[in-house]
C-alpha cells in the first residue's frame, strides 16, 4: 500500500462547479476560489511521495488524543494550537464541536470494534479550524481533518454535522486497511464507506436505532435559504437537494443509473449512492442499532485483508455476504444482504 493517500473532501466537485457558473460573484466567488484550492491540493497529493498507509508506529489506548489547530483564515497547516485533548471547552464553538466530533469518531470505532484510533494504533487526532476564506469545504488530507467556515449563506460552518467529521475521518481508516483506489467503482465505494461509518458515528453520538436515524450526509450544513436537507440521503440517493443554485442531487440508487463519467474521479461522489443504498437496506432490514450488526459486516469487510483496493461493487457486494455468513451464520444478516444487494442491481454470488 504505497500510493499516495487521496485528498478527500465532503462537498463533490459538480455541486461546487455548478455554483462557479453562476452569475453572482457572491455566489461563484466562493465556489471557485474553493474549486481552485481543492485541485491544487489534489495534485500536490499525486506528485508527492507520501504513502497513503504508512506502518502504524503508536501506542494503543482506550483514550483519544486530539488537539485542534486555528488556520486564522490563511491555508497554512496546521496553525495555531488552540486546544489540547485535557483542556476545558473554549469561547470558539468551532473549536469545541471540532474537538467533540473527532472523538465521537474516535468512540465508535473503539467501543463498536475494538478500532484504537484511524490507524488503530493510537493515531494521534488533528483538526484545523477556520481554514481559508470563505472556504466551502471539509477535507481529510491524509493526515489531519481542515474544516473550512463555509461562505455563510451557500455553506455554514463544516464543524457543524458530525457525520461529516466522521465520514473525513474514515478516509483515513479506509487509507490505513483497503487502501480503496479514489477512481471509478473502487473510488465510489471509498466515498460509501466512509459515508457509511460518518451516518453510524452520529447515530451513536445520538443513541439512534436505524429506524431512528435520519441517513443525511451533511444535515444542517447547507444554508437557510437553499431548497435541501443535506449534501446526500443514504435512505433515498438522489433527493437530498433540488435548488436553482446547487441543482439536483444526481445519485442513483441502483445500477441501472450508474453513472459514467469522467469527471469526479469517475463520479465517486455520485455513484456511492448505489452501495450507500445497499448498506441503508440491511441496516433497516435488520433493525435496531445499525452499527452492531450491519456495520459489523461492513467494518470487517473492510478490515479483513481481503477487499482490493481495485474492489468492484460486485466484489464488495460478494465479500459482505460472505462475512455476514462468517459473522453470523445463515440467518437475517445473510438474508438482508443479499436481498438488498440484489435491489440495487450488484451480483453478491
Amino acid at each position: 500500500m504505497n500510493n499516495p493517500a487521496p485528498f478527500c473532501t465532503v462537498v463533490p466537485p459538480h455541486i461546487l462547479d455548478r455554483l462557479a457558473q453562476h452569475e453572482d460573484p457572491t455566489v461563484y466567488g466562493p465556489a471557485r476560489r474553493t474549486l481552485e484550492h481543492d485541485a491544487q491540493l489534489r495534485t500536490q497529493r499525486r506528485i508527492t511521495a507520501v504513502r497513503g498507509a504508512a506502518a502504524p508506529t503508536g501506542t494503543p489506548s482506550d483514550q483519544p488524543d486530539r488537539t485542534i489547530y486555528d488556520a486564522g483564515h490563511r491555508e497554512t497547516l496546521p496553525g495555531t494550537k488552540v486546544h489540547s485533548e485535557s483542556d476545558r471547552p473554549t469561547g470558539d464553538a468551532s473549536v469545541n464541536r471540532a474537538h467533540a466530533g473527532l472523538g465521537a469518531t474516535f468512540e465508535l470505532y473503539l467501543k463498536a470494534y475494538g478500532r484504537h484510533s484511524i490507524d488503530d494504533s493510537g493515531m494521534p487526532l488533528i483538526g484545523t479550524v477556520h481554514y481559508g476564506e470563505q472556504y466551502d469545504n471539509a477535507f481529510w488530507n491524509g493526515e489531519q481533518m481542515v474544516f473550512g467556515d463555509g461562505d455563510g449563506e451557500l455553506f455554514l460552518d463544516f464543524t457543524l454535522p458530525v457525520d461529516v467529521i466522521g465520514h473525513e475521518l474514515t478516509h483515513g481508516v479506509t487509507q490505513f486497511t483497503a487502501n480503496l483506489d479514489y477512481f471509478g467503482q473502487s473510488g465510489a465505494l471509498n466515498e460509501s464507506v466512509s459515508d457509511v461509518f460518518g451516518s453510524l458515528i452520529k447515530q451513536y453520538a445520538l443513541g439512534q436505532s436505524a429506524a431512528q436515524a435520519d441517513w443525511l450526509i451533511g444535515a444542517g450544513l447547507l444554508g437557510p435559504g437553499i431548497h435541501g436537507d443535506a449534501l446526500r440521503s443514504m435512505k433515498a440517493p438522489g433527493t437530498a437537494y433540488d435548488d436553482p443554485q446547487l441543482g439536483k442531487d444526481p445519485q442513483p440508487a441502483a445500477m441501472d443509473g450508474y453513472v459514467r463519467t469522467s469527471r469526479d474521479n469517475g463520479g465517486v461522489h455520485i455513484n456511492s449512492g448505489i452501495p450507500n443504498y445497499a448498506f441503508y437496506l440491511v441496516a433497516t432490514a435488520l433493525g435496531g442499532n445499525a452499527w452492531e450488526r450491519a456495520g459489523r459486516i461492513w467494518y470487517a469487510t473492510l478490515t479483513g485483508g481481503e477487499l482490493g483496493a481495485s474492489a468492484q461493487f460486485a466484489d464488495f457486494a460478494r465479500l459482505t455476504a460472505a462475512t455476514a455468513r462468517t459473522l453470523f451464520g445463515e440467518g437475517d444478516e445473510i438474508s438482508a444482504v443479499l436481498k438488498a444487494w440484489s435491489q440495487v442491481g450488484v451480483p453478491a454470488t
